[in-house]
């Protein structure tokens, strides 16, 4: 999967990666992919309520030793 957009998110606690991701989908078009970098395991459960909250598809989160790379399309026009 090719994003459109990476925001790297690496040492930073909850709530910041789902707010940063937040200002970021603003700026992209619908249809485009962002992929959100965390180390925080939060993320997991924190992405998957803002996708449901905002509109947006929440693709697939993969991780790798504590490392999260979280895939979110965008498709809410107005957040």
């Amino acid at each position: 999967m090719k994003p459109d957009f990476t925001l790297d998110c690496y040492g930073l606690l909850c709530p910041m990666p789902v707010f940063k991701a937040s200002q970021k989908i603003k700026e992209l078009e619908t249809g485009q992919i962002l992929e959100i970098i965390s180390n925080d395991d939060g993320i997991k459960t924190d992405i998957k309520a803002w996708c449901e909250k905002t509109g947006n598809e929440l693709l697939k989160i993969d991780e790798t030793d504590g490392e999260y790379h979280t895939y979110v399309r965008k498709l809410a026009t107005d957040e």
